[in-house]
């Protein structure tokens, strides 16, 4: 799992350099949608902005979904490799 809450690092741009070995590999992404319901995906990180990054979901229609560094802050989702 990606370990920057766990080192008390809770800022963007810090987020975002702890993400840049992953651009373009395969993740598992576990997205949280309340009340103990879990979508997980496997994906890869395709680019990395400012504020969102994007990643390509390995399945059959080539879904490209965004989160922000928000998400990952509140721990909305979580990052497995």
């Amino acid at each position: 799992m990606l370990d920057i809450l766990d080192k008390g690092l809770c800022n963007t741009q810090i987020i975002k350099k702890a993400l840049l070995p992953y651009l373009g590999k395969n993740v598992k992404i576990k997205y949280n949608l309340g009340r103990n319901k879990y979508e997980t995906y496997n994906a890869k990180i395709t680019n990395i902005y400012n504020c969102v990054f994007l990643v390509e979901i390995n399945n059959d229609n080539k879904q490209v979904k965004s989160f922000s560094y928000a998400d990952i802050i509140t721990k909305t989702i979580k990052i497995y490799e």
